[in-house]
């Protein structure tokens, strides 16, 4: 035993809580006090089937051996003891991964400083510094003497080095203000992924009582109740199950779903799905020692020789670190129980390389795909135009010294005129610098942030940071009925049993003696001993329901037939059950099986009425005997029955029994042998109120031009009923309400595939889509957004709880799922979690997302205006006077303000009501709608005439000195520095008008409801201030005085009057903006948006890169950080990249099984619902 317990040691190479912490110096603590080890335990879940069977039964005889020997029961759990806890945390490890450390700051400086405008800026800056300390012998040559002017009246060695100096500075704050920004949002994101991982709760047994426990709390030994749409935290092994199904395709990429039973496989490993069924588990192995740790252990093993692997760019394992580490940042404590593992063969990480070739990327984001395009658009202008300003300055200047003047060019004179041409050089870098927008990654990352931010107050926990601004987009939401539109608290109201129909629940002396009782046994056993009905939290309240709301309503039943289901339970406890056939989509209905004392079997069936009654052959009456229950009566009951409770919006269920012979025994896997020839009991309505605040939110839905759609596999006519209620149909509207079956039948041709065309023609009208299973979900959503019937290409929202609407979760543009009721597997495929499960929550993500859009949008206006105004003076400034009138430093302030600043006051303005008074934009409009383009050019016009009225008449109009041609080196004038004081006022006011976009009048409307837009713009102002007071020599400034200031401020709130005069003009009345508007029209054609748009947008990217645009450096960083925030998985902590491609496809092959070839191929190319390109959820779902 010493020899393993040492072993154990050294297995742990960083373990969380390290065996050092208490462990005797023999190390026999490592599996002293229990009579298993740290590695015995993990060779042994490395075994499957019939191997692990073996080998528990050599090593400890059976399950319940190795059960003593880790000092646990398998009824009562562990004592939960805090010392026995401690213990189990020394010895085994805690249930958490530990996180790879997040970048430094200055990791984060030093990423910054790789963008590329500014290494340009970097080396001419330090060239124009070595120059200026180079003293040229040739000095006193008359020839040079004239070129550099009056430089050496001021000593040219004295002040040179300034303007070098000042850009080198700027440079600094603009590297260090970007590395501040990531660095503050990794903190954020962080801080909410901790939040996430707190929240995240697992079932276990402890001194008997089911408690909900954080998953990092779990030990070795603790008893865990695992059920449908669980994903298992720790690796064990089963104790007892029903019909339990596992989906491994995590670990093993296959996507076939492993039954697991104790007397064949009972091996549950960690990150892998339970998609039916349920059971109890032993845990044998948490945090690093399970199989999903030492993976992690194993992939994080060389994080140092990973980095370097990095910079080789040796991709694959570089890719699958990246993304886990991302992943792994955001800890607070509970890394482990998020993962959906990501490959646990290393042959997937090839496999990711070939898959990337032949799985597309999923489309990019609505705005993200415009705003790529905008950029490249804007990036190749400022290329364009910063070339050519330099090619002209310096054939300008060799002309008229080499030619006009006659000169030749002499050795001595050579650093002179290499000064004049780093001159030049830097002045094109300056036009490139402004006329790209690196603010606006800024400020699309800053405005997602705090949205996702403030929408964690209105109950949206969003995953995925762009679907918070696809949402605004939305032009349909497929709900579910359930808990989404309705309360989800269920209560049988109606019940027909022994051929009398109560409209109230009956009197339990109304119910003969024999039939309550089969009853109250089919209720208690036939439903999962996880729902129950606890006392209410306070007097006078309603009692708690816990578990399934269907089963409560149920067992609520019973209580109000002042009987009890928990004696039933204690006599007939979970391992007493001879057979579960658990609930699931396809058999809408859940059986037990338990034996009789007399050894005969009997089952008890429960589920949706209309198809449970076709299984039934039989049916108590009035004196609990059964009588022959024929088509004919089947069709009479569904007719006065079941549709009469449906019309009344009540769900029905039918509850029924069969008793089945000891001898011969039945061949219990044919189902659909033993579910039938049912005895029918009783069929009961159960209401479930709709949301008091549900028909509100769906009429603002309406309003604001989003269809909502309600997909629920409730019978029709309840369906209708709900729909009703809630507003999704009104009497006398033209719109269709249809059940899956005949769903299917009209969109599929005489093959049997599914039809494009077909599901056009149902779609726009369809409002209820009624016993509809998964795929039928999964159909219907893909068909509204491939399909191509109206010009604008539908974004969908849809929400769904359990597993099985994994795939349409995925396929939806925006996926949400609910926190409360939601299964883990539905959380993982979702975007966004609903965390009160309430439909109106939706519209407050609708509302946050538009106004994401909307910031931008804002953001987009004012910065074009600053970018198309700046570009225009310094290329004209310096074609006419060899001499940008704004110079590098001043640019990069400007660039630093406008940018950083005004991105953030602009991203940070609270939406209003009245963004859900309009259509959605759709995904093909242009970015920059027409009124915006009017605002950008009409306060261009404004500010370019100013400007060049100052450049040429500023000195008569001030009476003060001409700033134009002047020589290299000469001090700052009066005259260019109020060049530059108006220009950045007119910025400053702008900014105010750039709040609307609309064409709104009032552009103050509200300002005081953001005070960080106030204060940013008053702390600018200031800052304007001290730069021209006092910037001197490096911003090229010379102090104004109070007339010359005034000037500049009137000037200045020109542009609010302006503004008014623009917003009189008509957009209508401007032919010419349309075309403008078009030009820069950056939607996709939808058509074949899948393939080409992304070759396009790549290539688009290649040039940039190519272009060495600095923006694009920034577009990257907003897709890294939606990485890192594709942490905010409310499971996934750490999903690889190659974890998520393997699931993706498993999914397809799941879907594959149920539906048509075609429909395969289509969803193959977007089931990965990611919003960043490579940030799939990717969850396998069936």
């Amino acid at each position: 035993m010493g020899e393993m317990a040492n072993s154990a040691v050294e297995f742990y190479p960083k373990g969380s809580r390290g065996v050092s912490g208490g462990g005797r110096a023999d190390g026999s603590l490592a599996g002293g006090d229990f009579g298993a080890t740290v590695t015995e335990l993990t060779e042994l879940m490395e075994l499957r089937g019939s191997d692990a069977l073996q080998k528990i039964q050599e090593s400890y005889g059976d399950t319940e051996g190795l059960c003593q020997r880790l000092q646990s029961s398998t009824t009562e759990g562990l004592s939960g003891d805090p010392a026995d806890m401690e213990r189990r945390y020394q010895t085994f490890g805690q249930n958490f991964i530990p996180p790879k450390k997040p970048k430094t700051f200055l990791e984060l400086v030093w990423e910054a400083l790789q963008d590329v405008t500014l290494i340009i800026l970097e080396a001419a800056a330090i060239i124009s510094l070595g120059l200026s300390f180079y003293q040229p012998p040739g000095k006193d040559s008359e020839l040079c003497g004239e070129l550099s002017g009056s430089a050496e009246d001021e000593g040219e060695g004295d002040t040179g080095w300034i303007e070098g100096a000042a850009i080198l500075l700027s440079v600094v704050c603009v590297v260090l203000v970007t590395a501040f920004n990531d660095w503050s949002k990794e903190k954020q994101f962080r801080g909410l992924q901790s939040r996430i991982e707190q929240e995240q709760k697992f079932t276990v047994v402890r001194k008997g009582n089911v408690i909900q426990i954080p998953v990092a709390d779990m030990v070795v030994g603790d008893m865990a109740q695992v059920k449908y749409g669980d994903l298992l935290p720790a690796d064990g092994i089963l104790v007892q199950g029903n019909d339990l199904k596992i989906d491994e395709s995590s670990l093993t990429g296959e996507s076939d779903h492993v039954t697991k039973s104790v007397d064949k496989d009972p091996m549950l490993l960690s990150g892998t799905h339970v998609m039916e069924g349920s059971g109890r588990m032993l845990v044998t192995a948490v945090g690093v020692n399970s199989q999903t740790g030492i993976i992690f252990t194993l992939l994080g093993a060389g994080e140092i020789e990973e980095e370097g692997k990095d910079k080789k760019g040796k991709q694959p394992d570089g890719a699958v670190e990246n993304n886990q580490n991302k992943a792994k940042k955001q800890d607070g404590g509970v890394a482990m129980e998020m993962q959906p593992l990501k490959s646990a063969e290393g042959g997937e990480v090839e496999d990711r390389e070939k898959k990337k070739t032949s799985v597309p990327k999923k489309e990019k984001s609505v705005l993200q795909g415009k705003l790529t395009k905008l950029a490249v658009q804007i990036g190749k202008a400022g290329l364009v135009m910063s070339a050519i300003t330099v090619i002209i300055l310096v054939l300008f200047f060799v002309i008229n010294t080499f030619v006009v003047e006659g000169q030749t060019w002499m050795a001595e004179c050579t650093p002179v005129y290499v000064q004049y041409f780093v001159k030049f050089f830097i002045i094109g870098v300056t036009v490139l610098v402004v006329a790209v927008p690196e603010g606006l990654p800024l400020a699309v990352t800053i405005s997602l942030a705090y949205s996702v931010k403030k929408m964690m107050k209105d109950n949206n926990l969003v995953r995925h940071l762009d679907a918070c601004e696809t949402m605004g987009n939305a032009t349909a939401i497929c709900s579910d009925k359930t808990g989404t539109l309705t309360t989800n608290r269920m209560t049988v109201v109606q019940t027909h049993i022994g051929d009398v129909h109560h409209r109230v629940v009956p009197d339990p002396g109304q119910i003969n003696p024999r039939t309550l009782d089969l009853l109250v046994n089919a209720i208690a056993i036939n439903s999962a001993y996880t729902s129950k009905i606890l006392p209410p939290d306070v007097e006078g309240g309603l009692a708690k329901q816990v578990g399934n709301k269907t089963e409560c309503g149920l067992l609520g039943f019973v209580l109000d037939l002042q009987r009890d289901y928990a004696p039933v339970r204690e006599q007939i406890p979970e391992e007493r059950l001879y057979k579960v056939y658990t609930f699931n989509s396809v058999r809408k209905s859940m059986c037990t099986v338990i034996k009789l004392p007399d050894g005969s079997f009997r089952l008890y069936s429960k589920g949706a009425s209309e198809i449970l009654l076709k299984k039934c052959s039989f049916i108590l009456d009035a004196n609990g005997e059964a009588r022959s229950f024929r088509p004919r009566d089947r069709d009479e009951m569904v007719k006065q029955v079941i549709e009469s409770m449906a019309c009344e919006g009540l769900r029905t269920i039918c509850i029924a029994y069969r008793d089945l012979p000891s001898n011969p025994e039945p061949d219990w896997e044919n189902e659909a042998e033993i579910v039938t020839e049912l005895t029918c009991l009783t069929v009961v309505g159960i209401e479930d109120p709709v949301r008091p605040e549900v028909p509100e939110a769906i009429r603002k839905c309406q309003r604001a031009g989003i269809t909502v759609r309600m997909v629920t596999g409730d019978n029709i006519n309840t369906a209708r009923a709900i729909a009703a209620k809630c507003g999704i149909i009104h009497p006398g509207d033209d719109f269709i309400c249809i059940d899956g079956k005949e769903f299917n039948r009209r969109i599929r041709n005489e093959k049997g595939e599914i039809e494009q065309e077909r599901i056009d023609k149902i779609w726009p009208k369809l409002r209820v889509l009624a016993r509809s299973s998964p795929t039928d979900k999964h159909t219907l959503v893909k068909g509204i957004i491939d399909s191509t019937a109206l010009e604008q290409r539908q974004v969908v929202a849809v929400t769904g709880d359990g597993t099985n609407d994994g795939p349409a979760l995925k396929k939806a543009d925006v996926g949400f799922a609910m926190g409360i009721a939601g299964t883990d597997v539905a959380k993982e495929a979702s975007d966004i979690i609903l965390t009160d499960d309430n439909f109106s929550s939706i519209v407050k993500a609708v509302m946050w997302g538009r106004n994401v859009y909307d910031s931008i949008s804002k953001f987009l206006q004012f910065q074009l205006t600053v970018n198309v105004v700046a570009v225009i003076v310094a290329f004209t400034g310096a074609c006419i006077t060899q001499d940008s009138p704004l110079k590098a430093v001043q640019m990069l302030w400007v660039n630093l303000i406008m940018d950083t600043f005004a991105s953030l006051a602009l991203a940070t303005e609270p939406p209003t009501e009245d963004l859900l008074l309009r259509k959605p934009y759709g995904r093909n409009n242009p970015l920059i709608s027409l009124t915006m383009m009017k605002n950008i050019l009409g306060h261009g016009v404004y500010q370019l005439v100013i400007i060049f009225t100052l450049l040429f008449l500023g000195e008569r109009i001030f009476n003060i000195d001409s700033g134009r041609h002047a020589p290299l080196h000469s001090p700052p004038s009066e005259h260019y520095t109020i060049i530059f004081n108006t220009f950045v006022l007119m910025q400053l006011f702008n900014e105010i008008n750039a709040r609307k976009i609309h064409g709104e009048r009032n552009v103050f409307d509200g300002i005081f409801a953001n005070p960080i837009f106030c204060s940013i713009v008053v702390g600018t102002f200031a800052m304007q201030i001290v730069i021209v007071q006092w910037g001197g020599k490096p911003f090229s400034c010379a102090p104004l005085n109070m007339e010359q200031w005034l000037w500049c401020l009137f000037v200045g709130v020109g542009e609010l009057l302006w503004g008014q005069v623009i917003a009189t003009v008509p957009t209508e009345r401007l032919p010419c903006l349309k075309e403008a508007g078009l030009g820069l029209e950056p939607g996709d054609d939808e058509g074949e948006e899948m393939a080409d748009d992304e070759e396009e947008i790549d290539c688009a990217e290649r040039e940039l890169r190519r272009g060495q645009i600095l923006w694009f450096r920034g577009l990257n960083r907003i897709q890294t950080q939606m990485e890192v925030v594709s942490t905010f998985k409310r499971s996934g902590s750490f999903q690889g990249a190659v974890r998520r491609r393997s699931s993706v496809l498993s999914q397809l092959h799941d879907v594959n099984t149920i539906s048509t070839p075609s429909h395969v191929a289509l969803s193959t190319a977007t089931a990965n619902t990611s919003p960043a390109p490579g940030n799939a959820s990717g969850e396998s779902v069936p």
